[in-house]
């Protein structure tokens, strides 16, 4: 490991370890279909929503190679889930970078949310009162909220369940279409910028990706 001024330790080995890791599961992300996929899964994928120039449909791994509408489906759900979680999470990341915070404390001890700082740190300063709160109400949205409650989702994703509409219903399906390919995209992307932010997080050198504000 080496030592920087001001700076924690970084384990050099473990480091890599890890952006190598990363580096193989970008590259099975993003790998062409036609290396693994089947014919099968091609005819009945190559239309779906996300599968779009240039890259169009790729299962590096085949993990829908059956074409498997309803296995599709879920690993759908999971994907349009976790770029959902990451949207939400660099947003959160740059609004702390930029100093600011919810005002008051976050425990009754009189740590204040401004305490806490960004990134790992401000994850590691949450005491386990605070980070079971977290979890609880993460747990609480997965079960009961974020899913199709009531049986009446137009697509994989949709959570409305008849109570938030927003004026989705006043589009076209054209416009509706493209809505769900950018929140697609954007989600992608976010899932990568998020994955960014915590390696060189981890690696102190942060400022160089988000300059201090």
């Amino acid at each position: 490991g080496i030592y920087l001024p001001g700076k924690r330790r970084i384990n050099i080995s473990t480091m890599k370890s890890a952006v190598f890791a990363t580096l193989l599961a970008t590259a099975a992300a993003f790998a062409p279909a036609s290396q693994k996929a089947s014919s099968t899964a091609l005819k009945a994928f190559e239309d779906e929503l996300g599968a779009q120039p240039p890259l169009g449909f790729w299962d590096p791994l085949g993990l829908v190679a059956d074409g498997d509408q309803e296995k599709f489906d879920r690993l759908r759900y999971v994907e349009i889930k976790h770029g959902r979680i990451c949207m939400l999470g660099v947003v959160g990341y740059l609004v702390n970078k930029a100093g600011i915070y919810l005002p008051g404390d976050i425990n009754m001890s009189g740590t204040k949310f401004s305490d806490l700082g960004s990134g790992w740190d401000a994850s590691f300063a949450v005491g386990v009162p605070g980070a079971l709160q977290v979890l609880a109400f993460a747990g609480a949205l997965e079960l009961a909220f974020m899913k199709d409650a009531t049986g009446e989702n137009e697509f994989v994703g949709d959570f409305r369940n008849g109570f938030i509409d927003f004026g989705w219903d006043s589009f076209d399906e054209e416009t509706k279409m493209a809505k769900r390919a950018i929140e697609l995209n954007q989600g992608r992307a976010a899932q990568m910028g998020l994955l960014g932010l915590m390696v060189h997080d981890k690696l102190g050198n942060v400022d160089i990706l988000v300059p201090p504000f």
